[in-house]
């Protein structure tokens, strides 16, 4: 169900949305990976003793992944339509995962533009742009389906939780605190 679904949103069709759970179950379920990888990463920092970037890295990237879902929420009680919050906020969660196939497709279009003579750096930013926009599109179009909203009410949703979850992911920039232990010691 769950891969039909990110399918079927994945190119523009509605009907997706109807195969995610509404259950908290479902939820849990499509925020357990989304979790673990901050620990892990988080875990990998703290093993190589920077123990300030790892509790930083870990809050900043679970804010992050908390965000959508209350946003989510948030703009759904707003605008009447708080029984959807829960689906969508499911569906959000798992469409986070069209950024791999996203990234092999674009790959793929890149080699070949650089096949016929565009420069490396262009093709890049190219890919990278289209690839960031596709993301937004597909982000604004669960929001519109999944909350049933109009155009600008979604976008408004969209615009939301870019600024929340982008202030999030910068935090740890914004504090100076490097994201990851780049010291190189010697021995003495």
């Amino acid at each position: 169900m769950i891969m039909r679904g990110l399918l079927l949103l994945a190119r523009g069709n509605a009907k997706g949305i109807e195969e995610f759970g509404t259950g908290e179950d479902a939820f849990a379920a499509s925020l357990a990976p989304l979790i673990a990888f901050p620990l892990v990463g988080a875990l990998l920092s703290l093993v190589a003793g920077d123990w300030k970037s790892a509790l930083l890295g870990l809050l900043s990237r679970l804010c992050t992944v908390l965000a959508l879902p209350v946003i989510t929420y948030e703009f759904a009680r707003l605008f009447g339509r708080r029984e959807l919050w829960l689906r969508t906020a499911t569906a959000l969660n798992w469409c986070f995962w069209l950024v791999l196939p996203a990234i092999l497709v674009a790959a793929f279009i890149g080699s070949i533009l650089v096949q016929f003579g565009l420069k490396m750096v262009q093709v890049e930013m190219a890919v990278l742009g289209l690839i960031g926009l596709y993301l937004l599109w597909n982000r604004w179009f669960v929001f519109r389906n999944g909350l049933q909203l109009n155009i600008w009410r979604a976008l408004l949703v969209l615009l939301a939780s870019i600024a929340v979850t982008g202030a999030f992911a910068a935090l740890p920039w914004a504090t100076g605190l490097p994201l990851a232990s780049t010291e190189i010691t010697s021995l003495p």
